[in-house]
């Protein structure tokens, strides 16, 4: 009788304890999808204030970008933006940094990933067809000629460090704010070196607004790009940093200039993701190396120079790139009606420019100072090289692939 109170009792006892095991799991799983929901409500309200300044100033840069004089002189809504960021930045935005950094954080970091995956709507594999394989063969070598030209002038003969080096590099040779933009999560750049490398793309794509309309008056009689005016779009495509600017320089030369100059520049701005791709894994293997040259010694526990093997590490992909490709691919498709495309590049501006004025936000007017020349002057240089070198590279590829 004992034996059998045991075996009730043990079962009650099992039974009850497995019940509320049973019970009490719902609890905890409502207890949790409680806490989550409360930490986005949390999350959201930290970046809000910074989201909404962000956002008010590229509302603004807009707005002042319809401008028709600013339109005429290239002056895009990026770099409205970006000038509208740092005059906030260096006066009243460090009295609500605090409160806004969060928001102005994501503004610069998510929605520029985002806005560059956007500008691929701006682009079709057809655009390639457009220029022929002359001009693809131009674009790719006045891009690798002018990034490496700017590797090696800037760290070499001037001494700046390789990081504002290769944002400029980047700007002067695909497609400008949007390319240094693009290019600083790979670079892992500082916010005034990305303000410096914007800054030289400004000073010397306006330059070229107003030059460029004058070589093609001297191209007539010259004829060093023979084709007329639409080899001489091909030209401005492949040579002009922003795509603003090239469209203000190549409609003061001829509208047919316009045409092919847009589009041997997006041609050039197609080339960003391949690019930041192979940029990425070139830093990658270049740290690694650097890092097993400098391996302390375990005997010493100096830094001493080894003849090991580099260090393997984690390659930084940049996912947004094949993103970019990937919304190229799909709008070649034409499967979205043009409205919607125009409404979502709309989007992807305000996007950029939001970017663009967190950026502004962040960057420090002494820290700019701190520069020095050394930046305009590689600026400089590369540009130089993109009016003489890109019209003898458009010249000798035409004389080859007619």
């Amino acid at each position: 009788m004992s034996a059998l109170y045991i075996r009730f009792t043990a079962y009650a006892y099992i039974k009850n304890t497995m019940s509320t095991k049973v019970t009490a799991r719902p609890s905890l799983t409502a207890q949790s999808r409680g806490r989550i929901s409360g930490f986005k409500i949390q999350s959201l309200l930290r970046v809000l204030p910074g989201l909404a300044l962000s956002g008010a100033l590229a509302a603004a840069a807009v707005m002042l970008g319809r401008i028709g004089w600013l339109q005429d002189h290239g002056i895009s809504t990026l770099t409205l933006a970006i000038v509208l960021g740092m005059l906030v930045g260096n006066t009243v935005f460090p009295r609500v940094a605090e409160i806004s950094g969060p928001g102005v954080n994501f503004s610069k970091q998510r929605l520029l990933r985002l806005g560059v995956i956007l500008y691929g709507l701006r682009l079709t594999v057809q655009d390639i067809g457009h220029v022929g394989l002359a001009g693809a063969v131009i674009d790719t070598l006045v891009l690798g000629s002018t990034f490496g030209l700017a590797c090696f002038a800037g760290i070499r003969w001037l001494g700046m460090d390789r990081k504002t080096a290769m944002l400029i590099g980047v700007g002067s040779s695909i497609c400008g704010a949007a390319a240094v933009m693009a290019a600083e999560p790979v670079v892992k750049a500082r916010a005034e070196q990305v303000t410096v490398a914007v800054a030289t793309v400004v000073v010397f794509g306006t330059i070229a607004i107003f030059l460029y309309p004058l070589l093609f008056q001297l191209n007539l009689q010259w004829q060093l790009i023979p084709g007329g005016a639409d080899r001489f779009g091909i030209y401005i495509g492949s040579t002009i940093h922003e795509v603003a600017q090239v469209v203000a320089a190549a409609r003061s030369v001829d509208p047919q200039a316009a045409d092919t100059a847009v589009i041997a520049k997006m041609v050039r701005v197609m080339m960003l993701a391949p690019f930041l791709v192979m940029l990425s894994v070139w830093l990658t293997r270049d740290e690694a190396k650097h890092a097993a040259r400098n391996k302390p010694s375990p005997a010493s526990g100096e830094h001493t120079v080894s003849h090991l093997k580099p260090t393997k590490a984690k390659l930084p992909v940049p996912w947004f790139a094949f993103a970019f490709v990937g919304m190229v691919m799909f709008n070649s498709l034409n499967l979205l009606p043009q409205s919607v495309v125009t409404t979502a590049i709309e989007i992807d501006n305000v996007f950029l420019a939001m970017a663009m004025a967190a950026l502004g936000l962040s960057t420090h007017i002494s820290s700019i100072r701190k520069a020095g020349i050394q930046p305009l002057l590689l600026a400089l240089i590369l540009f130089v090289w993109l009016v003489l070198g890109g019209a003898l590279i458009n010249r000798w590829v035409f004389a080859l692939l007619g």
